[in-house]
């Protein structure tokens, strides 16, 4: 079993290059070798435990939903803060009442079963969207309404599946108790996880550890408690995790890049995991029963629910026609949903089996159809614009106490650029400093009247504030 692990793993990091080129998502690839290796194809791995696969993807799951909170910044929340939480919040569950409404018309489902699928797959997937709109550069404010409401939606799209599952398995609660249960899973996720965040931001504050590995020790259990807290008292356990991480990341503290790249990581394996493990657990020779409902299913929710429930909540909102095209057709599906589609088998309900397969086979068609063509897509509608420069690495000051200042590494392309300069030649903050050149795998110490060249690969210590201004003022010396 192990050495089938270390193969699978292998093979998708040596997958990664064509994925990045064709702009394939990550977690296709996964799902592709989870099916490979699985029962059905090569058989090298038997597996049908919906129940354990749940509980892994849960664990796996927390971290992604952390991550996503740690990378919501709050500035670019403010551009797009309503229509990104409206969408979030309201969007999911108008998504899942139209692809509910939809499924009982087209193919007769009962209504029940039909809005639990619709909860199932109304979240959209934040990896495979922020992958895809890392190849294009678009409009800040569409870049941080499409990102941000892939971040955000999942949490209440877990708590509607959860809800229809507890009302389809057991006694029906009271109006009331339904309203206080739903109310308390929304708002105490929501609270827990800002007290966690907090109490994460302190500890990494007062801890004074020498060995990093504290830190990453730290981070981890503080993540597992954003969740454990909240589910101990009967909350979402899913948005505290969330939220505890939107705090963190919005927070300042010792240690905090290091910790980003060491969550970063946690959430890539995170969902390398989720979509091997599902593969596994799909046999595709059961794909001939449902097929037909599988695209139902994914036409329904691409073509109807999403461009609905796009237009109707952004109305009344400064967004253009073009932009709601882009958001109607960015709304890729992924982990979330086919995660989700587990519940059902784990609660042991009829029909789960067939549930789980039409989900993912319409998740399957997602991040096919739109994910390959969603950049393409933005081309079209000519809302790419030019990029800023940026950074080529951030490297964090690796210290116990807090600091503003930061490490940039910045790469003067050869291919795109020419000429020289000095560095006195650059206008230049006062806390602003060049600190090394790597130039040909020789490292350079300057001084005011070193040369830069293109090719060369410049450190820059300074304030994050200041960084854009400051590529901008270097790379403005050289022509294009």
């Amino acid at each position: 079993m192990h050495f089938i692990a270390a193969i699978i793993l292998i093979l998708i990091v040596l997958t990664a290059r064509l994925a990045n080129k064709l702009s394939l998502p990550l977690i296709l690839i996964s799902l592709v070798l989870g099916i490979l290796f699985g029962s059905d194809v090569l058989g090298l791995v038997y597996f049908d435990d919906a129940s354990f696969a749940k509980q892994i993807a849960d664990t796996a799951l927390l971290f992604i939903l952390f991550v996503g909170g740690f990378g919501t910044k709050k500035e670019n929340l403010k551009l797009v803060l309503a229509p990104a939480l409206i969408l979030a919040s309201l969007g999911v569950a108008i998504t899942a009442i139209l692809t509910g409404v939809s499924l009982s018309i087209f193919l007769n489902y009962s209504f029940p079963i039909a809005f639990l699928i619709g909860a199932i797959i109304a979240s959209t997937d934040a990896s495979a969207v922020f992958s895809i709109l890392r190849t294009r550069s678009l409009p800040v404010k569409l870049t941080a309404l499409t990102e941000i409401e892939s971040a955000t939606n999942d949490p209440m799209a877990i708590l509607l599946t959860t809800f229809m599952i507890q009302l389809l398995t057991s006694k029906v609660l009271s109006p009331i108790q339904t309203g206080l249960s739903f109310f308390w899973q929304l708002s105490g996720g929501i609270l827990i996880g800002i007290l966690i965040g907090k109490i994460g931001c302190f500890l990494f504050v007062r801890t004074k550890a020498n060995d990093k590995g504290y830190f990453y020790i730290l981070i981890f259990g503080i993540v597992l408690l954003s969740f454990g807290l909240a589910d101990l008292l009967g909350a979402s356990g899913m948005l505290s995790a969330f939220f505890a991480g939107y705090v963190m990341g919005n927070s300042t503290f010792p240690f905090k890049r290091n910790v980003k790249t060491f969550l970063d990581a946690l959430s890539t394996i995170g969902n390398v995991i989720i979509f091997v493990l599902l593969g596994l657990l799909v046999f595709p020779s059961e794909f001939s029963s449902i097929w037909f409902q599988g695209i139902v299913l994914f036409v329904i929710l691409t073509f109807i629910a999403r461009p609905v429930t796009v237009f109707l909540l952004t109305m009344f909102t400064r967004t253009s026609k073009k932009e709601r095209l882009f958001l109607s057709w960015g709304g890729l599906r992924g982990a979330v949903p086919v995660v989700l589609a587990t519940y059902p088998a784990a609660a042991n309900m009829p029909n789960a089996n067939n549930i789980f397969n039409i989900v993912f086979f319409a998740v399957t068609l997602s991040i096919i159809v739109q994910g390959l063509s969603l950049g393409k897509f933005a081309d079209i509608l000519k809302l790419t614009v030019k990029a800023k420069p940026k950074p080529d690495q951030v490297m964090e000051l690796v210290t116990i106490h807090e600091s503003e200042l930061e490490l940039y590494e910045l790469h003067i392309d050869n291919e795109k650029y020419f000429g020289n300069a000095t560095i006195s030649s650059f206008n230049l903050p006062s806390d602003t400093t060049i600190s090394m050149i790597n130039r040909k795998e020789k490292i350079i110490a300057p001084k005011g009247s070193t040369f830069v060249f293109p090719g060369d690969i410049l450190f820059i210590l300074t304030h994050s504030q200041n960084v854009e201004n400051v590529l901008a003022e270097i790379l403005s010396h050289y022509t294009t």
